[in-house]
């Protein structure tokens, strides 16, 4: 007997560059295809930096110039990362300008816990739903040489905090996550999927 996924009726498009968002969403087993469109990522003056991922997303799946079949969804995402500096105040942390910068990122993250919030957009032809999730991330105090071959070896000024929790700063400086490690990596894929199913009907 033939298995098929439980949302055979579904064509995922990616609108993004991420090679780890297309790896998360080919776990679905659905076809996906993938697609870019280009935003000023710069948040409106004023928005809670615990709503720009969202924002994001949405931002982007409004962009996309491109047309949706009936069976065929979008997905559009951001992640961003957070730390308190202040009662009640948080800094939002994007992707670094360079290697000092991101080395800046990882000295502030060194030793506690921060935010990694994570938009996500679902467009169909006939609809626009948005979602964010959180997950709690807790470093290890790192000292300056780590975070220094960390951002000399594996490069990670594409990735909001300067870091990707998937790969070696992962390995050997994350002690703790609270919430779907996936949310940190880039796509909630619990809540994407459950999206979806609504979205199937």
């Amino acid at each position: 007997m033939e298995r098929r996924p439980p949302l055979p009726r579904i064509e995922l498009i990616l609108c993004s560059a991420s090679p780890r968002r297309r790896q998360l969403l080919q776990g679905l087993d659905l076809p996906v295809r993938i697609t870019q469109v280009d935003i000023d990522e710069t948040p409106p003056p004023g928005m809670p930096p615990d709503q720009v991922a969202e924002h994001l997303a949405r931002a982007k799946a409004l962009a996309w110039e491109g047309t949706l079949a009936p069976h065929e969804v979008l997905v559009t995402a951001d992640t961003t990362v957070l730390v308190d500096d202040a009662p009640g105040h948080a800094l939002l942390l994007n992707k670094p300008e360079n290697d000092a910068d991101a080395e800046r990122m990882l000295a502030l993250l060194s030793g506690r816990t921060h935010r990694v919030i994570t938009g996500v957009c679902l467009r169909t032809a006939t609809d626009v739903r948005s979602l964010a999730d959180t997950a709690r991330v807790t470093f290890r105090a790192m000292d300056p040489a780590e975070i220094a071959y960390y951002v000399a070896v594996h490069r990670p000024l594409d990735k909001a905090g300067a870091y990707g929790v998937q790969d070696w700063i992962g390995y050997t400086s994350v002690v703790r996550i609270d919430g779907s490690f996936y949310t940190v990596m880039g796509l909630p894929m619990h809540r994407v999927y459950e999206e979806l199913r609504t979205l199937a009907g």
